[in-house]
């Protein structure tokens, strides 16, 4: 089920996460001594400070299942997480893609369309690290399936060396203030990744106007298998 909350202050666990940040992942078995049993993995809270925003990203935790499939080249991850934008200078309403203020330099290079935005989702990729550099290298897909929270599923077909955008939900900022979008056990199967991978969550924040910025805050890199 996917929330959206939007409030006038931070909550309590935004502020504990600008305030320290853990430095370890724990993994557990839901089931001792099964071989094939969920494994719980917490995920620490992360938090970034762009222009007009400050970006966090509180109670994320994955599920990690073998698929039912069980061919040994598939598996499935349950996600939860709350992300948030404190954001304190956008253009309030909805800003055309020719005519934003002044048309200035920087009001059309939005890709949300003529609206600040808040989006959140997860980097899949399979026997290969996700780090910023492998990131910012430019060889990642997009899968744009939004709701996944719903109730429905993902599914990710991943061969050697591929990565994917996987986009769970967003929200519209229309006007300054605080945003956030929750996801919880959204599901993502991996299918045809006959090696080891690797998830990490991502959130961006787009401020639309003369001073166009996006800030990105992405999170722990984890093993699903």
């Amino acid at each position: 089920m996917t929330k959206y909350r939007r409030t006038n202050r931070l909550s309590r666990a935004v502020r504990i996460a600008g305030a320290a940040t853990v430095t370890t992942v724990a993994t557990g078995l839901f089931s001792t001594g099964a071989a094939n049993a969920d494994v719980f993995v917490p995920l620490p809270d992360g938090q970034k400070y762009g222009p007009g925003v400050t970006l966090t990203h509180v109670g994320e935790r994955a599920v990690i299942s073998p698929s039912l499939a069980a061919n040994g080249a598939g598996r499935v991850v349950w996600v939860t997480g709350n992300a948030i934008a404190d954001v304190s200078v956008t253009p309030e309403g909805t800003i055309g893609p020719t005519n934003g203020p002044g048309n200035a330099p920087g009001t059309n290079n939005s890709s949300t369309h003529g609206v600040s935005q808040i989006s959140t989702g997860y980097v899949v990729g399979c026997q290969v690290s996700i780090a910023d550099d492998a990131i910012s290298a430019g060889v990642s897909g997009g899968v744009n399936v939004s709701g996944a929270s719903l109730g429905g599923s993902i599914g990710l077909q991943l061969g050697p060396g591929e990565v994917r955008f996987v986009s769970l939900d967003y929200k519209d900022i229309l006007k300054p203030g605080v945003y956030a979008v929750e996801y919880q056990d959204a599901e993502i199967q991996v299918q045809g990744c006959a090696g080891y991978a690797q998830a990490r969550s991502y959130t961006v924040v787009e401020i639309i106007g003369d001073d166009y910025s996006k800030t990105t805050l992405y999170g722990m890199p984890f093993s699903i298998g």
